[in-house]
């Protein structure tokens, strides 16, 4: 680092102090890393020798091996490639090293801040320790990379609610987070076992993990959306008329459903992952799409419950770490937030009547709320507001609603007059949808 300028700014964004396995090392590293960053240039031995004597933290012994270690420096002509995938083998060892120190510290209670279920993360932190070459998009020299990005088509998952499609530029990309707000018992759970349906008719693998309710309750609540029956009828319907309808699912779809139910306020990603790891190993299974059913009452892998740490802290914590378990398993993942006592009885929710946190809205990638007043539940309806939107214009169709069947568990189109009245709607005056594009489900009904 002292002689070779061209590898000290390679691998200086990278290097940590910790990586120094003895406190002369890191001494020595600190005023290295601190001369360029103030001053632009690389520092002599004598420049060196005189930060060292500065400082006030080395006694006697820990100053004599600075400098034996300053002494024994030499610059030597090596090949540059192969000294920066040295220095990042090295750090990959240590980044290692350390997470299994860690681990054990965990493991005995000597660190409060964290559990076990944060090991997958130290590790995986640990092994994904590299040196990106990449400097950034030149955009100049880097025009034709980005046109065909512009032109290529991203992977999305579409709904079968036009103006939800219209939103989302045709659906929910992948690496993505996707959040529901709304009040008690307006329908967040109903949004998404319906979603799930839409998903798994369309060949999806879907993945629903719950902390909610029972993992036979949102099975059954698929069963009446699919099967296109109250969840009366479900009750009443013969085994055998049950499973003729169940092999009717299964011959329109090659996709599969796995519902995961998880005690309440218990699990985080940690498990999660675990959980993913499981259904490949033993069904082969990998979702193109998770839900999970809902965000507030799940851990943080990073935080220990009960931690002395703020609600906004730990639901923005649990947040990225979904937002990650996205981007790391290349899919979208859907989940419902509650709203504040004030926004339950509000009829125009905003992002500030999030509950517990306002760092949840900060990280997701789209996030709308379901708003239910009694003139629409009279309507069998519900409208839906957009808060945040990264992949269209979130003014454009702000406001809209969408017909609701309760007893089926089903959302649906509303004719384009039933948009008409909504104040500050942002919609324009083109028809929103073509109804032949729902789901045909009528020759499933039980008479």
């Amino acid at each position: 680092m002292l002689s070779n300028e061209n590898f000290s700014r390679k691998v200086l964004p990278f290097l940590k102090t910790e990586y120094f396995e003895s406190r002369e090392q890191k001494f020595i590293y600190e005023e290295i890393s601190k001369f360029i960053e103030q001053y632009n240039n690389l520092p002599s031995k004598e420049a060196l020798y005189i930060e060292l004597e500065k400082r006030s933290d080395l006694n006697d012994e820990t100053w004599k091996g600075t400098q034996k270690v300053l002494d024994s420096l030499a610059a030597e002509e090596t090949d540059e490639r192969w000294l920066v995938d040295a220095t990042e083998r090295y750090c990959k060892d240590r980044a290692l090293h350390l997470a299994v120190l860690k681990g054990i510290h965990i493991i005995n209670g000597d660190d409060k801040d964290h559990d076990t279920g944060s090991l997958p993360d130290i590790l995986s932190d640990a092994l994904s320790v590299s040196f990106d070459s990449s400097v950034g998009h030149d955009y100049i020299d880097d025009a034709s990379e980005r046109f065909d990005f512009y032109h290529k088509k991203e992977q999305r998952i579409p709904f079968d609610l036009s103006f939800f499609n219209q939103i989302t530029n045709g659906g929910l990309p992948n690496k993505t987070l996707n959040i529901c707000l709304a009040g008690t018992g307006v329908g967040k759970s109903l949004f998404m076992c319906h979603q799930a349906a839409n998903c798994l008719i369309q060949g999806k693998n879907v993945l629903y993990i719950t902390l909610e309710m029972a993992e036979e309750r949102i099975a059954e609540r698929i069963d009446a959306n699919l099967m296109d029956l109250t969840i009366d009828e479900l009750h009443s319907l013969p085994k055998q008329v049950f499973e003729s309808s169940v092999d009717k699912i299964k011959n329109k779809t090659q996709g599969t459903l796995v519902v995961k139910e998880y005690p309440t306020a218990t699990a985080h990603t940690g498990h999660f992952k675990g959980l993913l790891k499981e259904l490949m190993l033993k069904r082969d299974f990998r979702p193109d799409i998770i839900f999970i059913d809902y965000i507030n009452i799940c851990a943080s892998s990073r935080f220990k419950t009960g931690a002395n740490i703020g609600s906004y802290f730990y639901i923005k914590a649990i947040a990225e770490e979904f937002r990650g378990l996205a981007v790391e398993h290349n899919l979208p993942i859907v989940s419902a937030t509650q709203t504040t006592r004030s926004g339950f009885q509000s009829t125009d929710i905003g992002l500030e009547d999030t509950s517990e946190s306002f760092g949840l809205p900060a990280t997701a990638d789209f996030m709308f709320a379901l708003i239910q007043t009694e003139q629409l539940e009279k309507l069998d309806q519900i409208m839906v507001k957009q808060l945040k939107n990264r992949y269209n214009d979130p003014t454009k169709n702000k406001k809209f609603v969408v017909g609701i069947d309760r007893p089926k568990m089903k959302l649906y189109d509303c004719e384009q007059d039933a948009q008409e009245d909504i104040v500050d709607s942002g919609q324009d005056d083109t028809p929103a949808f073509d109804k032949a594009q729902n789901i045909d489900t009528t020759d499933w009904k039980f008479n």
